[in-house]
């Protein structure tokens, strides 16, 4: 995800280690390395909506107009 946002922002991306992400970060560490798994079926269920196709979250930010500014 990061990776595409970069792309999409045209800023380098780097990979870090626990310990580094925690020492560049600080407090905000601990809560972005959580494992957060989410659901669209609230979101179905609520709307009555149905996603079209093939759900692709990374495919979507690659060819998205968001970053374009």
């Amino acid at each position: 995800m990061a990776q595409a946002i970069g792309q999409g922002l045209g800023l380098p991306v780097v990979a870090l280690s626990t310990e580094d992400a925690a020492a560049h970060f600080g407090w905000l560490a601990f809560p972005v390395a959580m494992a957060a798994p989410a659901s669209s079926a609230l979101t179905q269920q609520r709307l009555g909506w149905r996603p079209a196709g093939q759900p692709g979250f990374l495919d979507d930010l690659e060819h998205s107009h968001a970053f374009s500014f």
